[in-house]
């Protein structure tokens, strides 16, 4: 990296195989291209979020693309990574607005207070990480970017304390309660009628073929084209068959292509803090992961910076709740697809940010997706939120978490009922349930089981 606080990018060749590190950029119409991919890669998720949770997608986009830019300012344009709109907010949001899972959510503003406050936590948490990461080295060849030896850098005192508060049995337990406390959701609420449930099999088992059948970039946005696949049926059946509620495209054609989002104001309330707040700890643990999994990558030290990132991302999170935004987080498809093409540079996220403002301000992109029918979302965020769950999982494998040990098994077992059950306790008028007690839960439960026995 250059001395200047912004990266001073080099231009480097596009030729097949090209390793193109953070520091690094091709051509830019080639940058240009890697950014349109990259914002095909988050979109999915980023809009499917919101409408979850009865947010504007628009606003959603929009806030994803000034996410990505603050977070790459804050981090001196050293962390190649997209922000877009966190899944771990979908069960609190829900529980602390009371929505319905269809149409605006009525009670958006308390929601949004929720969210801000989380940011704030996080960014807090940041700042503590920031004056706490004093290094400590020690020489280890390991691989680095095109095969050269570089040295390593022993885990940051930061990133210890970090990895004791929340090894992977707790963040393991944690993210696959996100999942599998939103699994009511799409079963109860976005099928209320026998055609509408045939249609949610119709759509995940179009995401599942897709998913083990496609090739390339069709498989790697399996989510995306699974509910192109599932509308394009939902369409011949209702519109050209009669057979269920057919798809109205009036306010797509009606939308203007340029306009101002409608934002909204948050309210804050201290049973919503209560209940979203504590989405920062996952929200750490997440972006740890990331952070890991692109210094893998890239061969590059990123633990000094993992202040910076979680200042960038609770920053991120605090303004996009300010506007009316869902809270963000680092996206693991965009990591993905750096791990397929073996381009990290930097240069291509500030593409993909500001492609993702222009779609912001667009009514009519945000119609195109109020428009998908509510049984193919419901059959989406059945696959979307049991990948979650099994994303928990794949962390105990990874991580080779044993379940042999007692404690390691007791967390995991109670944390699981406490988020699945909605388990719920009662502090006067203030509730904190579900995911909420789950987290605190296995943070405090682990804490107690590992003490030494006298």
């Amino acid at each position: 990296m250059s001395d200047s606080y912004l990266p001073r990018w080099r231009k480097v060749s596009a030729t097949a195989g090209t390793v193109v590190a953070p520091d690094e950029r091709l051509p830019w119409p080639q940058t240009a291209a890697m950014g349109v991919q990259h914002v095909i890669a988050m979109f999915g998720a980023t809009v499917l979020a919101p409408i979850l949770m009865g947010f504007n997608p628009n606003i959603a986009i929009l806030m994803s693309g000034i996410g990505t830019l603050l977070f790459f300012f804050i981090t001196g344009g050293r962390v190649p990574s997209y922000l877009g709109s966190s899944f771990a907010f979908i069960g609190v949001v829900i529980a602390a607005s009371g929505y319905s899972g269809t149409g605006p959510n009525a009670n958006l503003g308390v929601a949004l207070g929720g969210i801000i406050v989380c940011g704030a936590v996080y960014a807090l948490i940041g700042v503590l990480v920031a004056l706490t990461n004093e290094r400590r080295t020690r020489t280890a060849p390991v691989k680095g970017l095109e095969g050269l030896e570089v040295d390593e850098v022993e885990q940051d005192v930061a990133v210890h304390w970090i990895e004791r508060l929340m090894p992977p049995v707790v963040t393991g337990a944690v993210v696959a309660v996100i999942g599998l406390n939103l699994a009511s959701v799409p079963i109860k609420n976005m099928a209320p009628t026998g055609f509408d449930t045939w249609m949610q099999a119709v759509t995940f088992l179009s995401v599942g073929l897709i998913a083990v059948y496609a090739r390339g970039m069709v498989q790697r946005l399996l989510i995306l084209m699974g509910l192109i696949v599932a509308s394009l049926v939902y369409a011949v059946l209702t519109n050209g068959m009669g057979l269920g509620k057919p798809i109205d495209l009036g306010a797509l054609a009606a939308a203007p292509w340029f306009g101002l989002p409608t934002f909204s104001k948050p309210v804050f309330e201290v049973n919503a803090i209560l209940l979203i707040a504590p989405v920062a700890i996952i929200l750490v643990a997440e972006n740890l992961g990331h952070l890991k999994a692109v210094g893998a990558m890239t061969g590059r030290d990123l633990n000094p910076l993992l202040g910076r990132a979680f200042i960038g991302d609770g920053v991120a999170t605090m303004v996009s709740g300010a506007a009316g935004g869902t809270g963000v987080t680092t996206y693991a498809e965009n990591i993905g697809v750096m791990a397929a093409t073996k381009i990290y540079s930097t240069a291509m996220f500030v593409v993909a940010a500001l492609i993702a403002l222009v779609l912001g301000f667009s009514p009519k992109f945000g119609a195109l997706v109020q428009a998908i029918p509510l049984p193919v979302m419901g059959g989406v965020s059945i696959v979307v939120f049991g990948l979650i769950a099994v994303a928990g999982a794949k962390i105990w494998v990874d991580n080779k978490v044993d379940f042999s040990q007692n404690k390691n098994l007791i967390v995991a077992a109670i944390t699981l009922i406490l988020g699945t059950g909605d388990f719920t306790l009662k502090f006067g008028q203030f509730a904190l349930g579900g995911i909420g007690t789950a987290t605190f839960g296995a943070i405090l439960l682990y804490a107690l089981l590992s003490r030494s026995r006298a």
